[in-house]
């Protein structure tokens, strides 16, 4: 057996009740043999057996008291995967997903996506399986505070960043910046994504959807082509679906469908951004009231359908594995010609063997949806310096970073023998910087 087979048996018989956790690792593994070959020094210094093992992995309670007088429960984590080249920097994920294994497969990748930002961030993640839908702003505040109250104690502006996520906005970021900073009565720079008038950066919510498009319109650049034109799938209705299209609108593309978690929208004609965001941001309803004002728009309640559309481009922007074997198929025959990741592992392993045999143009999350980390870094250099950007400022700062991690995934991919392979490049790329800061340090840094 090779030394990444080693590995990867012992972690699938370490963690075997955590699939999500072990797909992230064997896809990265498996790009890593040019890299392992050329290193024997990796092998020697157990590199790979310590990258894949969290340095610290923190659960605890969350209780909390409901709007009736009830007490609740709920179970909380925090992964701080690796922090060879910085703080930990990663999201807070609120929903009744969660689980150790998702927050190890979201840590796992983040330290691979913050490595390709060029900036100096580790990589973590947290969260919990408290639900935020349906929940008053009171609940919301008092189980933030709980949180808080546990997870203060293994954060700081120079030892882990958390961020939002998945059911963390600007609502939930404020009432923990305001605990913590009630707690440790120190004002810095302990989370990002904060509001505006109180340390956060502006773009940061438009961030990943741009970055998701910045990153695909290179792709599109390698084949003389770009959005003009195009007409393009969105999944999800969040921020990171909403500004794509908003970015995608701007280069002169057309989104033709978007969804939630209820079903699709399919408008031929063009989905009116407005109308998407009076329904999610204004509303908070569900995208099937789209229909009310747009006859011209049809309605799916499987969500898997939406990738039976025929489209130019596709962003799957709206949670892990959503584009399995079938659908990859369904979007190659129909004509799609690249798929840039706007969420963490939308797409299976064998969804990703279809795109990259049908040489579509395909960048994987942890390069493609990496805008939002990058702008948090960004946000937290404006904190550390007392200086605010303007919005030009951070947009051209995230459109280069974007651009250059286009570049060394490209480099990386070209290097290895396989050009244009976009998941070996981002996976290689990334852990190339982390494995030689990790030897740097020596094996117990």
């Amino acid at each position: 057996m090779s030394y990444t087979d080693d590995v990867l048996a012992v972690v699938e018989k370490r963690n075997q009740s955590q699939p999500e956790f072990l797909q992230a690792v064997k896809e990265v593994l498996e790009s890593l043999g040019p890299v392992i070959d050329k290193h024997p020094e990796y092998r020697e210094e157990g590199i790979l057996e310590r990258i894949v093992e969290p340095e610290r992995q923190i659960i605890f309670r969350v209780p909390w008291i409901d709007d009736e007088g009830n007490t609740q429960v709920n179970r909380a984590f925090r992964v701080e995967f690796n922090s060879a080249i910085g703080p930990y920097k990663g999201g807070l994920r609120f929903h009744p997903s969660v689980y150790i294994g998702i927050i190890k497969f979201l840590g796992f990748e983040q330290v691979f996506k913050n490595a390709l930002t060029g900036l100096p961030m580790g990589g973590g993640k947290g969260g919990s399986d408290f639900d935020p839908k349906g929940k008053s702003d009171r609940e919301v505040m008092r189980f933030c505070y709980s949180f808080m109250s546990e997870l203060f104690r293994h954060i700081g502006p120079d030892t882990d960043v958390p961020a939002g996520d998945i059911g963390v906005g600007g609502r939930e970021i404020g009432y923990l910046f305001g605990q913590y900073k009630k707690i440790r009565n120190h004002f810095v720079g302990v989370l990002t994504g904060k509001g505006l008038n109180w340390g956060g950066s502006l773009i940061r919510t438009e961030a990943t959807g741009y970055g998701c498009v910045y990153f695909t319109e290179e792709m599109l650049k390698t084949q003389g082509k770009d959005f003009k034109g195009k007409e393009v799938i969105v999944s999800g209705s969040g921020n990171v679906a909403i500004y794509a299209t908003e970015k995608i609108y701007q280069l002169g593309g057309k989104v033709i469908a978007m969804c939630d978690s209820s079903g699709f929208i399919h408008d031929p004609d063009g989905v009116n951004l407005d109308t998407v965001r009076e329904i999610k941001e204004v509303r908070r309803g569900r995208i099937k009231e789209y229909l009310e004002k747009h006859s011209s728009a049809k309605y799916g309640e499987k969500f898997s359908d939406i990738w039976k559309i025929k489209c130019d481009i596709a962003l799957p922007s709206a949670t892990q594995n959503e584009i399995d074997k079938e659908s990859a198929e369904s979007l190659v025959s129909n004509g799609c010609i690249a798929v840039g990741e706007g969420a963490n592992m939308p797409c299976t392993p064998e969804a990703t063997d279809v795109f990259i045999k049908a040489k579509v143009l395909y960048g994987p999350g942890k390069a493609a949806n990496a805008g939002g980390v990058s702008t948090s870094g960004l946000e937290m250099s404006q904190n550390s310096l007392r200086l605010s950007w303007s919005r030009k400022e951070v947009d051209e700062k995230l459109h280069n970073i974007m651009i250059n991690i286009h570049d060394a995934c490209l480099k990386a991919s070209n290097e290895c023998g396989t050009p244009g392979n976009y998941v070996n490049g981002a996976n290689i790329a990334g852990f190339k910087k982390v494995a030689q800061t990790m030897m740097d340090h020596g094996i117990y840094g």
